[in-house]
């Protein structure tokens, strides 16, 4: 006896999800109004991969000793400049992070043509602590030209350019916003760089992009989602327009000015998805109800 069914198309190639009514009627309006982020002028990249944290991640302690070894003021700037703040997946909130006082030892392998690779003869007290693990980081498969050096990196000067970052495995969605473009992501996170980048960190932690990776996104099978480089390509996000994008951005201010909460932001943020998409209250209501 049918007790529930529910009619699909799946005449299109591209994968597929079952959805009620509703939910069909909310994705279609996501997916007329809304553009790949694949097309948008957007970069997206994994964070660093060391190839042996315990070497190249360390704590502030750990940091303070090494500028300590320094033997000249010359070294230690040169030193202080080279050991950056890093950020895991772990680390990172819905619009915040919590920096857990890590740093990256970040002896780059250069871009070729552009910055040469860092020589670690000129960093001693550098290299007396890389010393100490002579032995997993010169056989690690992930080095640069030498053990000292980490893996080539292309995308390296972006990492100290306003950016998104996320982590790649969570329950919810956590984008949050390196300003300044302080920290250098760690191989467990994600980040993006980008056309309308305070828009779309907005569009990301909205219930609306969370509902749809809900339904369309890449699963652990242990309750959490996988929010990897190509799911995040292929999530649809619409572009605002003029008026949109103004109200938007003094929000934003506000925000960052801190004269706005996160609470009354992300509040602010999903009523402006929900008109864009031009959504009715029926549908907010099963949005919504993916919370409850």
């Amino acid at each position: 006896m049918q007790q529930q069914a529910v009619e699909c198309n799946f005449a299109s190639s591209d994968s597929w999800v079952i959805l009620s009514p509703i939910e069909q009627s909310i994705k279609q309006k996501i997916d007329t109004i809304g553009t790949p982020l694949k097309n948008w002028n957007i970069n997206i990249y994994r964070g660093v991969l060391t190839g042996y944290n315990d070497a190249f991640i360390i704590s502030t302690e750990k940091r303070n000793e090494i500028l300590a070894n320094c033997q000249t003021e010359d070294e230690r700037t040169r030193t202080a400049e080279l050991i950056r703040p890093i950020l895991r997946g772990r680390d990172i909130k819905r619009y915040s992070y919590d920096w857990a006082n890590l740093w990256l030892i970040n002896t780059h392998n250069g871009i070729k043509g552009k910055i040469p690779r860092i020589q670690i003869e000129n960093y001693p007290a550098i290299k007396a602590h890389l010393d100490q693990y002579w032995e997993k980081i010169s056989t690690r498969a992930d080095k640069g030209d030498t053990p000292y050096n980490l893996r080539n990196c292309a995308y390296m000067e972006d990492f100290s350019k306003p950016k998104i970052v996320w982590g790649e495995i969570s329950d919810k969605s956590k984008f949050a916003f390196d300003f300044s473009g302080e920290y250098i992501p760690e191989a467990t996170t994600f980040y993006l760089n980008g056309e309308y980048i305070e828009y779309l960190l907005t569009a990301l932690n909205s219930s609306v992009s969370e509902w749809l990776f809900s339904k369309t996104g890449t699963t652990t099978g242990v309750g959490t989602i996988r929010w990897k480089k190509y799911t995040i390509e292929q999530l649809i996000v619409a572009k605002p327009n003029y008026e949109q994008q103004k109200e938007h951005l003094a929000a934003f201010e506000n925000l960052k000015a801190g004269k706005m909460s996160v609470s009354d932001f992300k509040d602010f943020s999903n009523k402006l998805m929900y008109k864009i998409y031009e959504l009715t209250n029926e549908e907010i209501r099963a949005i919504e109800n993916l919370y409850n």
